[in-house]
């Protein structure tokens, strides 16, 4: 087992064991792949204010997302074909979330179905949802979230079309991988991972498969996704969705102020400041310098979470100090679960917790709720619109 000290060590550990069109679609951004980078990069930009001579004993990292207690201010964001990372990816993810006491996020576009991932766990998960023109089946798949007992609805915002991914359009990304020479020549490196595939509960849309009439194979799978999501999606819409799930909904995929507004008006329990992970707007501002504005805008009215760009516990740290009240990770445990599985999104949930409890300790705070901006050195115009 090698030794694991940062998320990087995972990740050079999962591009030697994944499928490169796998990797590729977690390690990519849309178009110039400019608000990927950044969203990492504007973490780097903020620096922290160590203090000493503080009591440091009896450190605590636990807090609430929701009204739902937490081991820390970390869930696992909704990332589709997690199942084509490691073999029944979204149940070891799910499983490893709910051992280390945060939530776990499925998507729509996973592998495991709602219904594989509820018989795998024993507490709620929560669902993600892309709005898609087939109205009848979004309000099944709503219903089966239900019956499996998830505890929040989270929405997905900014997917409305897809964005220009290259690196998935060179790839032919598909679930499962089509038997190209160029993805068989890959395949053949990557042994360890076909075993695992070969003994898989699933290796299609889990959410989709069976549950749509007329998909019975890869090639109408894709043809009935490419044209689903709904881009006549608005506000009354939205409000709809909620009113229909009837319980906690989380509104994701939140970079603009009047966006924020809109959000709390209709009274959602919590937003998330997201840019897809880079992977929709190219050009658009990272997460965290959108956040502090987004902030300003909703003040208490609503639960505001980040994601895009964490990598670390001090990243986790500066979102929380700036103002949040929860973030997501999803590279960062996907790293982990295509390195070793279930036992790898545990070690990443253990290196960012180490990090976040450290860290903390040297800014001379001792529990999560008690960060602020005094923790941080900000630039100067850091955060919000530019001129």
């Amino acid at each position: 087992m090698p030794v694991i000290t940062n998320i990087d060590d995972l990740k050079r550990l999962y591009q030697r064991r994944v499928p490169r069109m796998f990797y590729d679609y977690a390690e990519s951004g849309s178009w110039t792949e400019q608000t990927f980078r950044e969203n990492t990069s504007d973490f780097d930009q903020i620096r922290l204010r160590q203090r000493v001579a503080v009591d440091m004993t009896g450190r605590s990292t636990a807090t609430q997302m929701i009204g739902e207690d937490v081991a820390m201010p970390v869930a696992l964001a909704p990332v589709g074909l997690t199942g084509m990372q490691h073999a029944d990816g979204e149940m070891k993810a799910a499983k490893a979330a709910e051992d280390f006491g945060v939530p776990f996020t499925l998507s729509t576009m996973s592998i495991n179905s709602i219904e594989d991932v509820a018989s795998y766990t024993t507490k709620p998960f929560w669902f993600q949802l892309y709005t898609m023109k087939d109205t009848d089946y979004v309000s099944r798949l709503i219903q089966r979230a239900k019956d499996a007992k998830c505890s929040a609805l989270v929405i997905t915002l900014d997917l409305q079309i897809l964005g220009q991914r290259h690196k998935d359009l060179k790839n032919g990304l598909s679930a499962p991988p089509k038997l190209t020479p160029s993805t068989l020549l890959n395949l053949a490196t990557k042994w360890g991972w076909l075993a695992g595939m070969a003994r898989a509960h699933r290796r299609e849309f889990g959410n989709i498969v069976g549950h749509v009439e007329g998909i019975s194979d890869a090639s109408s799978l894709g043809a009935w996704t490419a044209e689903q999501f709904d881009p006549s999606l608005d506000w009354g819409k939205i409000e709809k969705l909620m009113n229909e799930w009837g319980g906690k909904v989380i509104l994701k995929g939140i970079l603009d102020a009047e966006d924020a507004k809109m959000a709390a008006k209709l009274g959602a329990d919590a937003i998330v400041v997201s840019n897809h992970g880079g992977r929709q707007l190219d050009g658009a501002l990272s997460s965290i310098r959108m956040l502090p504005e987004i902030l300003d805008a909703v003040g208490d009215q609503v639960e505001v979470h980040l994601d895009s760009g964490i990598r670390s516990g001090q990243d986790v740290l500066k979102a929380m100090a700036m103002g949040a009240k929860g973030t997501y990770i999803g590279r960062a445990f996907v790293y982990g679960l295509g390195a070793m599985g279930q036992a790898g999104v545990t070690s990443a949930l253990e290196v960012i917790h180490k990090e976040l409890d450290t860290t903390m300790a040297l800014c001379g705070e001792r529990s999560v709720a008690g960060l602020n901006r005094d923790n941080l050195l900000v630039p100067e115009g850091f955060g919000g619109r530019w001129s």
